[in-house]
């Protein structure tokens, strides 16, 4: 109890009015004197069970998961926009929708600094060459998104002569997302997708595969 009413009475000291002027230095004296024979010992570190903590255990876990941990928390679209499913992709980029929560707020303007192709809107054959090469330029590894029915089959207008009816025709694709055209939160969505392929991919299998 003494302990606690001196320590009550050094952090109130300072809110008390005591007059006169001797009476005031006589009261914090005592205070000060209270602290000197109280606070002896250094006051322990709330954060030192951190390094005890540490010291008892071993952390372990796969490359595996490391690097698809990095991979899926750093993407980086290309900067590239087909058709009208551009817009919905500039809208998940502004300040409603927020991209960059999945820490893939940079789109890069060069297909070397990205790994990211989201593929929104129309594709013809005559941009077709141009596109496949820009993929192509892009980073290892790399992924795709079909963005819209025209990137996914052609939409309105596969039957005409000058349309590619599916991107997957030029180059392999990862995720589809569906709609005339989707909404943001559906690219959201797909990127989630996307991010969970991603966790489960293997350096292993990739090897085996080569």
């Amino acid at each position: 109890m003494e302990k606690e009413s001196t320590r009550m009475g050094i952090e109130d000291i300072s809110k008390s009015y005591i007059y006169p002027d001797t009476e005031l230095d006589r009261t914090e004296g005592e205070a000060i004197e209270a602290a000197r024979k109280l606070y002896k010992q250094p006051i322990k570190d709330p954060d030192s069970w951190l390094e005890e903590d540490i010291s008892r255990n071993i952390l372990l876990t796969t490359a595996d998961a490391i690097i698809n941990w990095s991979r899926r928390s750093s993407i980086w679209p290309i900067n590239s926009g087909l058709a009208c499913c551009a817009f919905e992709m500039i809208a998940t980029a502004a300040s409603r929708f927020d991209i960059s929560r999945f820490g893939m707020e940079i789109f890069r303007p060069s297909p070397r600094q990205a790994d990211l192709l989201i593929a929104c809107g129309t594709l013809t054959w005559k941009m077709a060459p141009t596109y496949k090469r820009i993929y192509e330029q892009m980073a290892e590894p790399k992924w795709v998104i079909a963005m819209g029915s025209c990137a996914i089959s052609g939409g309105l207008f596969r039957h005409s002569y000058s349309v590619v009816p599916g991107i997957n025709l030029i180059i392999p694709v990862d995720i589809y997302i569906p709609g005339c055209p989707p909404r943001p939160e559906a690219l959201l969505h797909g990127i989630q997708a996307l991010q969970n392929k991603i966790k489960h991919q293997s350096i292993a299998k990739k090897k085996e595969q080569s």
